[in-house]
């Protein structure tokens, strides 16, 4: 004999929903953590017992066994730089490498839990150089060697006046600006990633030196300076008329 089920399509629905809404919630959260190239990171999430740590497509690069024990050197790349702290539970990857950077998975098993970690490693950034392109209009350009997320921006005070980044990672950054000599000291350049800022001013070097732009202290220089070469123009007069008549 053969019984006939009668399902309602909204309570169908409504079930499926559930099963979606509950497979989708068991998919670890993807949290962003940035490293510094040469430094230490660790995972904040810890495995006390038993668990792993997974990367990317690699898959298993650490393994916690129970009574305490571990292996973290599965994968060439990471030996001797992958560690796993027995008091804490907190794996640590040292010396970080650019290439590092990728998802993370500390699995615990302990808790029936695993934790995403996407890793981003960036340089500490070098000073930028700002030079003098032209004494006359003074024109600097500032310059930076480019990586992962620089900016390098032209700042007056608190306003920035210019910004440029790049995608591509091989070049230079450069940046030019026209500065107002009479505030000179409210420029600076500065380049900034995720992990470092640093800033230069504008160099001292960079003195307006166009005639028709000189004045107030530049001009009562000059003026000396003229004074002063005149005397010792008629001084060498004098003494040459006095030579002739000895």
């Amino acid at each position: 004999m053969m019984i006939s089920i009668t399902v309602e399509w909204p309570l169908l629905w409504c079930y499926v929903s559930v099963l979606c809404a509950a497979q989708h919630s068991a998919q670890p959260e993807t949290r962003q953590v940035k490293g510094i190239a040469g430094k230490s990171l660790s995972f904040p999430e810890r495995v006390l017992k038993f668990g792993t740590l997974l990367y990317g497509d690699v898959g298993n690069i650490a393994h916690v066994y129970p009574g305490k024990q571990s292996n973290t050197n599965l994968v060439k790349r990471f030996k001797n730089r992958l560690h796993w702290n027995n008091v804490t539970g907190f794996f640590t990857l040292s010396d970080l490498q650019i290439d590092d950077s990728g998802i993370y998975i500390v699995d615990n098993a302990d808790e029936e839990m695993t934790h995403a970690f996407q890793l981003t490693v960036y340089y500490v950034l070098s000073k930028p150089q700002v030079t003098v392109h032209d004494n006359i209009s003074c024109t600097v350009v500032c310059s930076v060697e480019n990586g992962r997320e620089v900016t390098l921006s032209w700042y007056k005070g608190g306003e920035i006046l210019n910004q440029t980044s790049s995608p591509d990672l091989n070049i230079t950054l450069s940046l030019p600006l026209k500065v107002d000599e009479q505030n000179r000291d409210s420029y600076r350049c500065e380049a900034a990633n995720p992990v470092s800022k640093e800033s230069a001013d504008v160099p001292n070097s960079c003195i307006e030196s166009d005639p028709s732009k000189v004045t107030g202290k530049n001009m009562y220089s000059i003026n000396v300076t003229l004074q002063i070469s005149r005397q010792y123009q008629l001084l060498y007069e004098t003494i040459s008329m006095v030579e002739l008549i000895l």
